[in-house]
């Protein structure tokens, strides 16, 4: 497929490639792409030239049975929207059986061509081939993305028609598959919102947004894409924690193909009658679903307005979803944190370039017990700290004067390295942490902060937890997990259910799925975003590296951070805006977006809130 494919068969010119070309100076906008052009052979598309299209060609006259394999494999890595030149090189009734969006099938160097005859010759009416391939992720018909590994092996049958006497596939796998470059040049990562149904960073009259990661076709109106995709509800491991506000059966008002802003960047969504009758409060939730869905998608839309047949139901700007839902990454942290050489919380503004930190108020800014991890809540006010030696929990605030309370928890491990993990803090205001105690290895939640912890259930853990981190809405989970001599990252599903006759709530930790299966031993990870983390580790065989992951274990698009040795810990904000800060071989030290690391200061353990 383009420069993935490889296998038994020649290549044949089967695209155009046509360009549209923006000009920088006097022009507000580029001209409707062209749909003509000369025809060439190509052996690969450039995944970074965006104004690159893509068309596939129909099969040539009286080609050879591995060039209509090959046609066909191209003309799936084409902008066709419906796949409707992919279709001519299938009989009529496959192409009727054939359904291209139920899955796509990622492969790491694209699909080979295996002949296999079968006893006939190209000579005689029946040919049959093997596509093969290494597997590297999956994308299923609600377009969510998951990693994949193991042998690809599927058959393709040809039959000659005997009238044209023309080669066609008739039998073919369902779905689409195509190399990983291909898929990254043909398929725009994005998040779609929903609202938590377990955790909330506002009232009730103000729901936690949380991101669901799909991808769609790059080229092939994306926005209608996704706000189609938002209509059909969020994906199946994402569902038990989240809701919508559209109601059950809304979909676009029937004949409504395509979706464009205007020139002021305001989007009209017509919607069927399902939606009519919604109250304004649920109409203002609906439109904060599709702002954040769309944000960051071309063109800009900075208003929604949402009708149904001639009425309109409500409209919404970029500076309002505030007053409908809550971002739970869209508050900006105050401060990033850190232990100095005294064993002192201490502060920095996070917006400030300066590298002078002030030890925090309360009893964790006096130094009076050797630390060596810490987690600040994400409202600012409570400090979580573990002992140097990892055995002991201390929860304190920071705005109060006093000494250190006795421990919140105390590990009985032998030995520091099987202790206490760092606490990170979640949007309820629980502390979540690990004890490592190879005897009794639990996830454990204490709900404020104190009292009696709650023993997190993960059914499908398969290692010792090394790391914890929840999400800024509240629903999702990283852990970094120890099997061996590998670690790695996987993220889960925070479920909380309130069980008849009990005082305290189940909590469950869900559907474990890897987040970097690219790397054999991970060293430190933070959130970065809605649905990014930064994670710094080893591949198999190399050298220390960082990089974003998704949480869907995809990779984001952009360029990954600025390499950085020595990472012993690292913290990022869901703001780009704000440094990444990590504990490295040099101590503190911070990355400004487009910037080389520098140093901060000596210390160690960093966290931004949460």
């Amino acid at each position: 497929m383009g420069a993935d494919r490889e296998g038994g068969a020649g290549r044949s010119p089967m695209r155009v490639l046509a360009y549209g070309i923006c000009g920088v100076v006097l022009l507000s906008g580029c001209a409707s792409m062209p749909d003509s052009g000369d025809v060439s052979g190509v052996d690969s598309t450039p995944r970074q030239d965006t104004q690159v299209r893509v068309f596939a060609m129909p099969p040539p006259d009286n080609a050879l049975p591995s060039d209509i394999v090959s046609g066909f494999l191209e003309a799936l890595t084409s902008d066709d929207p419906n796949y409707s030149t992919a279709r001519q090189y299938l009989t009529k009734e496959a192409s009727q059986a054939w359904r291209p969006g139920q899955s796509s099938t990622v492969l790491a160097d694209g699909p080979g061509i295996d002949s296999n005859r079968l006893g006939g010759r190209e000579d005689g009416n029946d040919l049959s081939f093997t596509l093969t391939g290494k597997k590297v992720a999956r994308v299923d018909s609600q377009q969510a993305y998951s990693p994949a590994s193991g042998v690809y092996n599927a058959p393709v049958h040809l039959t000659r028609d005997k009238k044209t006497n023309q080669w066609r596939i008739d039998r073919l796998p369902q779905g689409v598959v195509m190399g990983k470059s291909d898929f990254q040049r043909n398929y725009l990562p994005v998040n779609k919102y929903y609202f938590a149904t377990n955790a909330s960073a506002g009232t009730a009259s103000h729901p936690t947004a949380v991101a669901d990661p799909v991808y769609v076709r790059r080229r092939v109106d994306p926005m209608t894409q996704m706000v189609r995709s938002l209509l059909n509800g969020p994906t199946n491991w994402l569902d038990p924690v989240v809701r919508t506000s559209f109601p059950t059966g809304t979909e676009l008002q029937k004949g409504v193909n395509t979706l464009t802003p205007d020139d002021q960047n305001r989007l009209t969504v017509p919607l069927n009658a399902k939606a009519a009758k919604v109250g304004t409060h649920r109409c203002t939730e609906m439109a904060a679903q599709v702002l954040f869905t769309l944000q960051n998608l071309t063109p800009a839309v900075d208003e929604v307005e949402l009708r149904s047949g001639d009425e309109q139901l409500c409209s919404l700007s970029e500076d309002q979803p505030g007053a409908a839902a809550v971002r739970g990454t869209a508050r900006d942290p105050g401060y990033v944190y850190f232990l100095d050489d005294k064993s002192r919380l201490v502060r920095i503004a996070a917006g400030n370039n300066g590298t002078k930190a002030e030890p925090v108020p309360g009893a964790l800014g006096e130094g009076s017990r050797a630390l060596k991890s810490v987690a600040v809540s994400r409202d600012e006010d409570t400090g979580a700290a573990v002992s140097g030696d990892g055995k002991d929990l201390y929860v304190a605030p920071l705005a109060a004067v006093g000494s250190l309370a006795d421990p919140v928890l105390t590990s009985r491990g032998k030995t520091e390295k099987d202790r206490l993990t760092a606490p990170s803090w979640d949007s309820h205001g629980d502390l979540w942490i690990a004890d490592r105690d190879p005897d009794d290895p639990r996830l454990l939640l204490l709900e404020q902060g104190r009292g009696e912890p709650v023993v997190v259930k993960i059914p499908e853990l398969d290692g010792r937890i090394q790391a914890v981190r929840v999400a800024a809405d509240g629903v999702r989970v990283a852990l970094v997990v120890a099997k061996g001599d590998k670690t790695s990252l996987v993220i889960g599903r925070i479920e909380r259910r309130q069980e008849t006759g009990e005082d305290r709530p189940t909590v469950s930790v869900l559907e474990l799925r890897p987040a970097s299966p690219e790397l054999e031993s991970v060293t430190a990870m933070s959130w970065a975003g809605d649905s990014r983390l930064v994670v710094a580790g080893r591949e198999q065989g190399g050298v220390q590296t960082m990089r974003y992951v998704q949480a869907d274990g995809s990779t984001p698009e952009g360029p990954a951070p600025a390499a950085l040795s020595g990472i012993k810990e690292i913290t990022a904000a869901d703001s780009d805006s704000l440094p990444m800060v990590a504990y490295s071989e040099d101590g503190i030290v911070r990355l400004q977006s487009g910037a080389q690391w520098q140093k901060v200061t000596d210390g160690v353990a960093p966290v931004y809130p949460g």
